[in-house]
């Protein structure tokens, strides 16, 4: 920093210091941690020991701006000098191995990572072994000097935390140009920003010429007819944004590659903030012409009467214009504001399900309103009714169950339902659900994430996040889950022993996760065969399934009992639960298999549309793999090289916290195992693992466990949070260095896919635009 810089760092130091102390004008033990923000007490007494300098329990301004003044400004040395003294706990000059257990279990705390014993002490020995370097017991500075040497980039940004008030007031950015004037944004958007002009050019089309045919009725009645007129248009055309099964048919055409099918949510929303801005003009005009109608000598009406009866006879259905025009403004306002984010995204869903099913009466009293609105929605309304009674059926033609259930951590519910012969499906497609046991009038959308070449069920992962998944979780977890009658003692143990399996195959991670979770890791230790799922309709006979039906069919009239058995641990269910599926419907990730480079980006349980693809994408490749090097003929005729152009892919997966990991850290593994199979050495499909609750290496609180966890993961060759060949990271990804990384491996043409939150989606979108990088986002 400048001098400049210096003075209003010192400002601003100073200013929170007064905040933080108070009257007294010195900071003690609690209002230390307070300030600092740290969760485990230990290193903030540790930091405060070494602040408070003179050793009186209190820090003053001139200890605080001492300590500050070395971190900030200090060189390398004295960085170093004040890491070794906070992990020298007992100030003898060195650190023993059980110092450094003490403080890499406070790092553990710290970021959120919880590990057995057992690991805690590997971790230990692993960083203890490789610094003492003379192998005396201890660890000096010149020693722990020296292993820091390996990490240069880290010693230079060494910091104590990311507490607000000890950082120096950031300079203000030079004011950049909006991202939708830059030119990048104009080149990736271009098929998307034709259309909105060609959009924007008709509704103005349609409104001039309405507008100039009711000329002499004056402005009032020009303004109202021309925005009637787009109202028609985008009344019928918004619907044709919702025809899910003609999209997907479409996405598998040239057409695809021309207009933005994959925003046709985005247009939705769109096209409904313009009804109801036309909708306003079009009722502020009709109310200012019944104003000056009112207003005449010979007119036997008044205004109140235009507004609220049918007496004057304007509208083609005994007048009923101005009546089904207020009715129709409140019933558009409504599903206007229960289809904002804030509604659907706090866990009230099924207000915005139930809103948006008005769009039933607003057709009708369209209908009724406008003498030609029925012209415009003829072709939209009879495929839309086409794809309802399309869908009904395909959902009833049979009736489906789930089979198993996984309770998985943040409440995510993991679904394996029995797949149907006659449902196909492609990786990243979504379904809608309905359970009626759950609600029997209410359907959800879930992608699928298991692969389409797992032929006997489906998986859908379910995250609580509103009232009905929710009461799917509950459903599943509730403490008396088993009903079979007057027999339930009999069918518990055929049905337990119809699901037993070999002692070889009883290895499972899923489970081994779930059954962690008590000491909150998520890698395991056992070297075992990998199986992704406990249910197995090979082992169900015909007669056991029948058993399993038959018990409950005294109680069909009657609500459904749950047929739920614990199996394994108290978080897995086998089941018999009624279902049923509408789709499958497609979304951009079908344009992966046509990607050179595809960069796969989840975010939480945003993995679940890579879940299925990442299975079909190794399932392809090792089938592409078995043609011949010389002729280039494939014995493998139902999957050919020109259905899958892939040379790379990156899967990225940002996650919270530990725990989060579980939920396919199975199928991880065994795509690590497959890969390693089938080409050693090979990076075909790369792994990168993001804990944002975990510090970085960059923060004195964390440094030495991420040396540790680095040096226990060669040495394992396994990362010791979720048990991958794949080290999980600590923090953020750096979005700059990840994109410039991708560039530079020259795989071909970069195609990035997210699934994740709507403010991350922005921030890759921007880099994707300036380096020339197409971007897909998930939407339902």
């Amino acid at each position: 920093m400048n001098a400049d810089d210096d003075a209003k760092w010192l400002e601003w130091v100073s200013h929170q210091f007064e905040i933080i102390a108070g009257e007294d004008r010195e900071i003690d033990l609690q209002e230390f941690k307070s300030a600092l923000k740290v969760k485990e007490s230990f290193f903030a007494e540790r930091f405060f020991t070494l602040f408070d300098s003179d050793g009186n329990g209190t820090i003053t301004l001139q200890e605080l701006l001492g300590a500050l003044n070395l971190l900030v400004h200090g060189n390398t040395m004295d960085k170093l000098k004040f890491l070794f003294h906070v992990y020298d706990v007992d100030g003898s000059g060195s650190i023993d191995p059980d110092e450094l257990r003490t403080v890499l279990q406070s790092c553990l705390k710290e970021s959120a990572i919880s590990l057995p014993e057992e690991k805690l002490d590997d971790l230990t020995l692993a960083l203890f072994e490789s610094a003492d370097k003379d192998h005396d017991g201890s660890i000096t500075f010149e020693e722990l000097q020296e292993e820091l040497t390996n990490f240069p980039e880290v010693i230079e940004n060494l910091t104590i935390s990311a507490a607000n008030w000890l950082k120096p007031p950031s300079s203000k950015k030079r004011p950049q140009m909006p991202r939708h004037l830059t030119s990048a944004y104009w080149h990736n958007n271009s098929g998307k920003l034709a259309v909105l002009s060609a959009y924007i050019g008709l509704n103005i089309l349609l409104f001039t010429l309405a507008a100039l045919k009711h000329q002499s009725f004056g402005v009032s009645i020009m303004v109202a007819k021309g925005c009637g007129q787009c109202l028609n248009f985008n009344c019928s055309f918004i619907v044709v944004l919702m025809l899910r099964r003609c999209l997907t048919w479409l996405r598998a055409t040239w057409l695809a590659r021309v207009f933005p099918l994959d925003q046709n949510v985005e247009f939705h929303q769109l096209i409904g903030y313009v009804v109801v801005g036309f909708t306003l003009i079009h009722t502020i005009a009709h109310v200012v012409n019944f104003v000056r109608l009112a207003q005449l000598v010979d007119n036997p009406f008044q205004f109140w009467e235009y507004l609220l009866t049918t007496r004057p006879g304007i509208g083609w259905v005994r007048g009923t214009a101005s009546l089904t025009g207020i009715v129709l403004q409140l019933l558009i306002l409504i599903m206007l504001v229960c289809s904002c984010s804030f509604v659907r995204r706090s866990g009230h869903f099924e207000v915005f399900y139930w809103t948006h099913l008005s769009y039933i009466p607003i057709w009708m009293l369209l209908i009724i309103h406008g003498p030609n609105f029925w012209k415009w929605l003829l072709v939209p309304g009879l495929l839309f009714f086409l794809e309802k009674v399309v869908g009904l059926v395909l959902s009833h033609m049979a009736a489906l169950s789930i089979v198993e259930a996984n309770l998985l951590s943040s409440k995510v519910t993991h679904l394996v339902i029995k797949r149907p012969s006659f449902f196909s499906y492609k990786p990243g497609d979504y379904v809608y659900l309905n359970i009626p046991a759950i609600a029997k009038y209410e359907w959800h959308p879930f992608t699928i994430s298991s692969a389409p070449e797992q032929e006997d069920t489906i998986w859908l992962h379910v995250r609580s996040q509103g009232q009905w998944t929710n009461r799917v979780y509950d459903y599943f977890k509730a403490s008396d889950p088993i009903c079979f009658g007057t027999k339930r003692l009999t069918q518990n143990l055929k049905l337990r022993r119809s699901q037993r399996m070999p002692q070889e195959t009883k290895t499972h991670i899923l489970n081994t996760c779930s059954a962690g979770t008590t000491q909150g890791i998520l890698a395991s230790n056992v070297e075992k065969t990998v199986e992704l799922m406990s249910y197995n309709p090979e082992k169900l006979t015909q007669k056991k399934e029948e058993d399993l039906t038959d018990c409950g069919k005294e109680r069909e009239e009657k609500p459904q009992p749950r047929r739920v058995l614990t199996l394994l641990n108290e978080n897995q269910r086998l089941c018999n639960i009624k279902c049923y599926l509408d789709g499958p419907y497609g979304t951009p990730t079908r344009r992966i298999f046509a990607s050179e480079h595809a960069v796969l980006i989840g975010a939480g349980i945003g993995i679940t549309p890579f879940a299925s693809i990442l299975q079909s994408i190794m399932y392809r490749y090792q089938k592409r793999k078995q043609n011949c090097p010389n002729c280039h003929y494939s014995w493998c005729e139902d999957v050919k090289d020109d259905e899958m152009k892939l040379k790379k892919v990156d899967f990225i997966w940002i996650n919270r916290d530990q725990r989060s990991f579980e939920w396919f850290v199975s199928l991880l593994t065994k795509l690590e195992m497959d890969q390693v199979k089938e080409e050693p050495g090979g990076h075909f499909l790369e792994l990168h693992m993001y804990m944002t609750s975990a510090l970085g290496k960059n923060d004195m609180k964390a440094i030495g466990l991420q040396m540790a966890l680095d040096l226990l993961a060669k040495k394992e060759n396994k990362d010791s949070i979720t048990g991958l060949k794949t080290r999980t990271q600590p923090g953020r990804p750096d979005w700059n260095k990840v994109f410039q990384k991708l560039a530079a491996e020259n795989k071909g043409q970069v195609q990035v896919f997210f699934c994740g939150s709507p403010a991350l989606a922005k921030v890759l979108k921007s880099h994707c635009e300036l380096l020339n990088f197409r971007f897909f986002k998930e939407n339902f």
